[in-house]
């Protein structure tokens, strides 16, 4: 896996992360917060390629980025790769950003699986906040950035939001996200502010705009983004096939992540 900084002709530098040619390419979109570094669940024949979104590591910011502007920054860094086609693939917020890649980039990606996704904030007929277990961070990000900030510096974690299911997998099979979250919140909380920002408030683009196959797979259990986010992406997205995952919280169902692979080789 080759990792560096990547200048775009506007200026903006991206940190990417690059697994060189396979037969297939897919671009992953992290969480909040965390790097964009790949998780371990790569598979023979996947050119894995992702980036940190601006704020996080040496990602340089993008004042008021949206969730669309994901699919800018991947069509910059296809490019720049020489990467004509390719699916996507995120989990919790990264879920939101590669469906915004999928709407919007629909002569390039070939298929979307997001995992534990977040719909739009405006979504009509969904209760956003309905059944999350803290939402403390993203209601203070509706009052604005200085609100958000405000929060931001006192904050603390609320063991709520996960399962016992969900601390089992970060004590085993998805242990590698603590290698993720770790450095991102080290770093300060300037990524997890622009992130929070972007999911309440519009995203640049409407999840119907997907034309490709999409997967979504959302665990039942989910505390921190309920299963009804992926419910109503599943009604408005004419290409979508929703699995839902009975017992999994919202790490625990990374452990379907193969699975997703498995129906993103074969779209």
């Amino acid at each position: 896996m080759i990792d560096r900084n990547l200048e775009l002709p506007n200026g903006q530098v991206l940190h990417i992360y690059d697994s060189g040619p396979a037969p297939r390419t897919v671009f992953w979109h992290h969480g909040t917060p965390n790097l964009g570094t790949p998780p371990p669940f790569q598979t023979p024949g996947i050119r894995w390629v992702s980036y940190d979104r601006p704020s996080y590591g040496t990602s340089t910011p993008v004042p008021g980025r949206t969730v669309g502007s994901a699919a800018e920054l991947t069509k910059a860094v296809a490019d720049a790769l020489g990467i004509n086609e390719f699916a996507v693939m995120g989990h919790s917020g990264g879920g939101s950003h590669a469906i915004a890649c999928g709407a919007l980039l629909q002569d390039r990606v070939i298929a979307v699986a997001a995992m534990a996704s977040v719909a739009p904030f405006d979504a009509q007929g969904l209760d956003w906040f309905g059944g999350m277990a803290d939402i403390g961070s993203l209601k203070a990000a509706t009052a604005g950035r200085a609100a958000k900030e405000k929060h931001a510096a006192t904050a603390e974690f609320n063991p709520e939001v996960f399962t016992a299911a969900d601390y089992a997998a970060l004590e085993g099979s998805q242990k590698w996200v603590n290698d993720v979250v770790g450095p991102a919140i080290d770093a300060g909380p300037e990524g997890l502010i622009d992130d929070d920002l972007a999911y309440v408030t519009p995203w640049g683009c409407d999840p119907n705009q997907i034309t490709a196959p999409m997967l979504l797979i959302h665990g039942d259990d989910d505390r921190m983004v309920p299963a009804t986010h992926s419910k109503w992406l599943k009604t408005r997205c004419a290409t979508a096939e929703l699995r839902l995952s009975p017992g999994d919280g919202h790490i625990s169902v990374l452990d379907r992540a193969r699975e997703a692979l498995e129906w993103l080789s074969a779209c």
